[in-house]
């Protein structure tokens, strides 16, 4: 990864996105392509996701989050934001 195509999103997801194994699905997705970043539940049921890596990677994350029978993404929103320079790892919040 050249840091020429490394990007950070804040990305909200609403729908059945609390309560489903969401956050740890994400983690694990996460670790496994490589990126950084936390995940965690809003008070008003959606899940808030900080991520940072490759389009690539992100995208694989997503398709493998949504892919559970148990999440129901209804609706995301992806934000652009600075990168974080000295990151590791992807936790949950």
């Amino acid at each position: 990864m050249t840091a020429e195509n490394i990007i950070r999103q804040k990305i909200t997801f609403t729908g059945r996105v609390q309560g489903v194994g969401f956050r740890y699905r994400a983690k694990y997705a996460a670790s496994a392509s490589r990126l950084t970043g936390w995940v965690k539940n809003e008070w008003d049921g959606s899940v808030l996701m900080e991520v940072q890596g490759t389009p690539d990677n992100i995208n694989k994350m997503l398709k493998t989050i949504n892919s559970s029978p148990y999440i129901d993404i209804h609706w995301l929103t992806r934000e652009p934001l600075p990168l974080e320079e000295h990151e590791s790892g992807f936790h949950i919040r």
